[in-house]
């Protein structure tokens, strides 16, 4: 059974499961905010089924996330974590700081991924914003780990290819202009060499002025 995933493909058997990730998602830590970036290739197995696939979401103010996985659990995860820091905001009478919204969602993942299922879910965040005491990023894994990014991140079969480009050329302390052009290199070269990642991207940035998506562009090839 093959299910529609951003790009993920996901083979469940009698015999051991077989799971082949795709997709390209980037996080840079800038020191005037932070940039995420995703292709917008959605696959079902070997079967492109969208070109614009929105791969990153705003989830609060100035927090946002990129998805990399199975669609119905990366949107059902999503919607849950932005109900959840809505009602901690409530409750709080205070604003959620990005570690607090990442446990949110490394809770969410991590109990989604163990519940009684025939199909386990399988998806991988990142997750940026700004709070009070600066700006941050974290790695949330498909079991609920969390990892904080002090420079960037990557996740999806794109990022073996993105993670060259961002060893060589990052820099501590570049702004978000300087991250927004390193991140269109690494993601051009994943869209190159990984038959997962493609079909276009999107960049966001967040800042003192909050979640701004500044970049939404397809590419498509036709044969005339």
């Amino acid at each position: 059974m093959l299910e529609l995933s951003y790009n993920t493909m996901q083979t469940h058997q009698l015999s051991p499961q077989l799971v082949k990730t795709g997709t390209t998602t980037i996080g840079l830590v800038c020191k005037d905010g932070v940039v995420l970036l995703a292709d917008k290739k959605a696959t079902a197995g070997t079967m492109i089924v969208d070109k614009h696939a929105k791969k990153i979401h705003q989830i609060d103010d100035a927090i946002g996330v990129t998805i990399a996985g199975l669609v119905s659990d990366a949107q059902y995860l999503t919607k849950l974590a932005r109900a959840e820091i809505k009602l901690k905001k409530i409750r709080t009478d205070s604003e959620v700081t990005i570690a607090q919204a990442a446990n949110v969602l490394a809770n969410l993942s991590y109990y989604n991924l163990r519940k009684m299922s025939m199909v386990p879910g399988i998806v991988g965040f990142l997750i940026a914003g700004r709070d009070s005491l600066g700006f941050h990023l974290y790695n949330i894994g498909i079991d609920g780990s969390i990892t904080e990014e002090k420079d960037y991140t990557s996740d999806g079969s794109g990022s073996i290819f993105v993670y060259g480009v961002l060893e060589t050329l990052y820099k501590k302390d570049m702004t978000v202009e300087e991250g927004v052009a390193l991140g269109k290199k690494a993601l051009h070269a994943a869209i190159q060499r990984d038959a997962a990642s493609g079909c276009g991207f999107d960049i966001v940035v967040i800042n003192h002025e909050g979640f701004k998506r500044i970049e939404s562009k397809d590419i498509n090839f036709k044969i005339e």
